[in-house]
């Protein structure tokens, strides 16, 4: 099957930033992705064929050497033919790229055979043959819970093979985010390095958590009681319980801070934080309480 263009694969112009190839890759990786398109052969093609276009666009290098006609769509180097854009080679008589024939003598001299050899042997440029080349990269996804987003963790892939790579994800990685593991590719051509493999991240939603940036939100349910009185709350983090003091009086949608409770710190970037945001809930009222009420007339309520 022929490789096709990577810019009409995508659906972008060949001017389109890194952030529309990233956008438009995201897009149609989900749109084809095989956990959505059970048993469909065409969209597991399509998968491919993004992936593929998004191997070559998103490597700066290689989308200049493709936009410039170095490589071709798959990645594999373009080889001029001999005697330049005609294609062909001129034979003997003197023509372009020909040996020069001796005098009319029917022989050639050793400064003629010298040329014509050293067309075949990498003397000329038009000869030249490309060296060890670097293997295709590999593109892969992963999904991951929002928790191990957050703390980071090691994940395991399953390659096409059937052998098994080790992911590591750094804390605060994000939904789409690629990460690039070297010489975890295709194998190179002609002693060539490795190509990488490229990893595309998707962070599952969480039922308890958002996030802003390296900070974490999440509503909790508070009594009456402790947010009228004060007290000590117990408050799940993404790196296990705390306990929180409520102030006396707090009411539904005050927002207190645990410092150092979000996103983890990860080389120069510092630890987030975890905003909660309390939410009063009254429960089944007993009689006293239901008693207290009906006698009691709030401040500044005539």
């Amino acid at each position: 099957m022929s490789v096709r263009d990577p810019y009409e694969v995508l659906g972008i112009a060949k001017g389109a930033s890194q952030d529309e190839i990233r956008k438009a890759y995201r897009a149609k990786a989900k749109k084809y992705h095989p956990d959505l398109n059970p048993n469909d052969k065409t969209a597991e093609e399509q998968f491919k064929a993004v992936n593929q276009a998004n191997d070559l666009l998103s490597d700066t290098e290689k989308r200049a050497r493709f936009d410039r006609g170095e490589i071709d769509a798959s990645g594999q180097e373009r080889h001029p033919g001999f005697g330049g854009a005609g294609g062909g080679f001129h034979g003997f008589g003197g023509g372009p790229g020909g040996a020069r024939y001796a005098g009319g003598q029917g022989g050639f001299s050793e400064e003629d055979l010298s040329d014509l050899f050293g067309m075949f042997s990498g003397g000329g440029a038009r000869a030249r043959r490309a060296g060890p080349r670097k293997g295709a990269d590999r593109s892969y996804t992963l999904s991951v819970s929002f928790l191990d987003s957050v703390n980071g963790t090691t994940s395991r892939i399953t390659l096409p093979d059937g052998a098994t790579l080790d992911v590591k994800i750094p804390p605060g990685i994000e939904d789409g985010q690629t990460l690039r593991l070297r010489g975890k590719g295709e194998a190179g051509a002609q002693g060539g390095p490795p190509g990488d493999a490229l990893i595309t991240v998707t962070v599952k939603p969480d039922t308890t958590y958002t996030r802003q940036g390296t900070d974490l939100y999440e509503t909790l349910a508070v009594d009456l009681k402790t947010a009228v009185l004060g007290g000590a709350i117990t408050v799940p983090t993404p790196t296990g319980d705390v306990k929180m003091n409520v102030p006396a009086g707090s009411d539904s949608g005050s927002k207190l801070r645990l410092r150092g409770r979000g996103v983890q710190a990860h080389g120069s970037r510092p630890v987030g934080n975890l905003y909660v945001t309390l939410q009063i809930k009254i429960g089944k009222a007993d009689a006293a309480l239901e008693e207290f009420l009906k006698s009691w007339t709030p401040e500044g309520v005539a």
